[in-house]
């Protein structure tokens, strides 16, 4: 006779969501905010692409396709990684599941929006210029498409098995493998279009954000015990009862502050990738600021004058004239200076001083030159940025302030973020909190240690992650929510003696472990097969 499979048991979390329903005011209201953002998104889109003049509509399909999956990297990421930041807030009972996962929503839109825009041209730094040169061309969007389904396809894959992956390393992983396929492609070493400096720098973050998660919320942790006495703090909740208001009111704030810098750290990776759709796509419209007018423009031609003549004496006497451009090109791709590149430095920042003199202000560049201006002042700065750790020219004090200041005009021209943009992101995570949430909030309450979660123990690992995340925004250094709030919840769990569940410690290792090769291998085999699709 067969034995009757038996059910699991009823987690916690479903425990609680039969005694709750979604609150209806932080239903409307976001319900509100959706339409309203749909509303403004739709006409600054509409008065953006108005001034350009294209005979096919298949620019307008494939920006189409390519937002919906760039917009579909962040509802994934909603749902996978700012679901950490209310899993505290919701096990010691401080909020109910469903206020407690719209409140963090609000609080995301909110970070989205106020973000900086740092950690996205972090991200955008990794890519290999070449490609982000050639973005408007079949090369550039198949970079693009397979870098967003290689992080897609990652994060639903660790999302369906429970496990608190990192969006960020997904991230890494999969511009890694792109710029590897590349270098392969092109019949080169397979490395020497990755910018490895630039990497290593984002991967030691990454690598020691859960190692400062872990620390500081066990130092947070005897602190609490050191100075707040009340016996409440270290026990596990009882029953639904919430607990006391002090460390009530401290916890939402906390989960309101994860949610908040998780927004602006987390929502920007996906903002610098939908720069470069929307450059590649509608060049006329986005491949420059235009809200760079005319008074700036004559403030740059006089900084580029400037600039000009510092660089002249770096020129060595002798030195021929090659085509800046392909000079450049092959410097920020092989990091090799030679003394040409100086020279055509020197050319190129010229070149654009009179082309944005000609036209007067960025706005009024041919539409057919748009993304050739872009280009030539992303590949000015790329070299700047590279050429004092490559061995460029020593540069004087007063020298290197007259570059760092001309290139500073070059970024505001080429690397921003219109609101739109930032709107739309803040929805799609949002909306991706709210809906996909309860697996990974399931995995950080009840899975990580061996006892329930205390109000100690959710607070210490909160405000830890929270001040890992918030200085890392500062420095624009791209972080993984979902790590540091795991390694928070492990460390105080130690410090508690609470013990650990070494089955989830080790599923969280291991996909850590396995997400920048899967997604490196993952994007790297796309781009070979969008590629060929689209030569």
């Amino acid at each position: 006779m067969a034995t009757p499979a038996t059910l699991p048991e009823p987690s916690i979390l479903d425990e609680k969501l039969k005694k709750s329903s979604p609150g209806k005011i932080g239903v409307i209201v976001f319900g509100l905010m959706l339409l309203g953002g749909l509303g403004y998104i739709t006409a600054q889109l509409w008065g953006d692409l108005s001034v350009v003049h294209s005979p096919s509509v298949f620019p307008y399909l494939l920006l189409g396709l390519a937002l919906l999956i760039a917009l579909g990297f962040e509802f994934v990421n909603g749902f996978h990684d700012t679901a950490n930041a209310v899993a505290t807030c919701i096990y010691t009972h401080s909020l109910e599941p469903h206020v407690a996962v719209v409140y963090s929503g609000l609080m995301n839109f909110t970070g989205v929006l106020l973000s900086t825009g740092t950690v996205a041209f972090a991200i955008i730094q990794l890519l290999p210029v070449e490609l982000i040169l050639k973005v408007s061309k079949g090369s550039g969007f198949s970079m693009v498409f397979a870098l967003l389904v290689a992080a897609i396809l990652w994060n639903l894959a660790t999302w369906y098995r429970g496990l608190p992956a990192s969006s960020s390393h997904t991230m890494i992983g999969s511009i890694i493998g792109v710029g590897i396929a590349n270098q392969l492609m092109q019949g080169n070493s397979g490395t020497s279009g990755v910018d490895w400096e630039q990497v290593t720098k984002v991967f030691k973050q990454l690598l020691l954000s859960p190692v400062v998660g872990f620390v500081l919320a066990t130092l947070i942790f005897f602190f609490f015990k050191l100075a707040a006495r009340d016996p409440r703090l270290y026990k596990a909740p009882e029953g639904t009862a919430p607990p006391p208001f002090y460390i009530r009111a401290l916890l939402i704030l906390t989960c309101g502050g994860v949610s908040y810098f998780h927004g602006s750290n987390d929502g920007q990776k996906g903002m610098g990738l939908i720069m470069l759709i929307l450059v590649g796509t509608v060049p006329t419209a986005y491949a420059l600021n235009h809200a760079v007018g005319a008074g700036e423009v004559q403030t740059f031609a006089a900084v580029s004058t400037q600039m000009a003549t510092m660089l002249d004496q770096y020129v060595k006497p002798g030195t021929v004239m090659q085509e800046a451009d392909p000079e450049l090109e092959n410097f920020v791709s092989t990091k090799k200076f030679e003394p040409g590149v100086t020279f055509a430095l020197q050319q190129m920042v010229i070149d654009i001083r009179n082309e944005a003199t000609e036209y007067g202000s960025l706005g009024a560049v041919p539409q057919e030159m748009q993304a050739n201006v872009r280009n030539q002042m992303y590949l000015t700065s790329e070299t700047l940025r590279l050429m004092a750790k490559n061995g460029g020219p020593k540069l004087s004090a007063t020298d290197a302030k007259i570059l760092t200041n001309y290139k500073g005009y070059l970024d505001k021209s080429t690397k921003f973020i219109p609101l739109w943009v930032k709107v739309a992101v803040a929805l799609a995570l949002g909306m991706g909190t709210m809906i996909g949430w309860k697996r990974i909030v399931v995995t950080v309450g009840e899975k990580i240690g061996k006892t329930h979660l205390t109000y100690a123990q959710g607070a210490s690992a909160e405000i830890a992650t929270m001040i890992t995340i918030g200085l890392s925004d500062q420095y624009g250094l791209p972080v993984s929510t979902t790590h540091i709030l795991s390694s928070g919840i492990a460390g105080t769990m130690a410090a508690n003696k609470s013990g650990l569940q070494m089955s989830t410690i080790r599923d969280i290792a291991m996909a850590w472990v396995l997400t920048l090769p899967a997604a490196a291998l993952l994007s790297g085999s796309l781009f070979w097969l969008f590629d060929k699709f689209v030569k």
